[in-house]
């Protein structure tokens, strides 16, 4: 299995609206992209000078599994929404 980390620093001004909007479209995405495995995501509690503003955690089969996700008109619009938000966006993938 794969494993999807995706962490996001929001621009100054983006408001618990469209926060809470970001969460409704990730969570559509599962029921409509079948390589989608384990899907879950959040906004951090912490809010330190050193945490992100929101993560993503999701697991896929393998990264062929994964580059389909990615390429997923869902996904992409999606994307495109984050970095309309996003001021950085980190992510790391493995296999566990």
């Amino acid at each position: 299995m794969l494993k999807h980390l995706v962490f996001m620093k929001f621009k100054a001004g983006i408001g618990e609206a469209e926060i809470k909007d970001l969460e409704s479209r990730f969570a559509a995405l599962p029921s409509r992209i079948s390589e989608i495995k384990e899907y879950v995501f959040g906004p951090d509690v912490v809010r330190s000078e050193r945490s992100h503003d929101f993560a993503l955690v999701s697991a896929f089969e393998d990264l062929d599994a994964m580059k389909r996700y990615q390429v997923h008109p869902d996904h992409v619009a999606l994307v495109g929404r984050v970095r309309e938000m996003a001021e950085s966006i980190l992510a790391v993938d493995f296999y566990y």
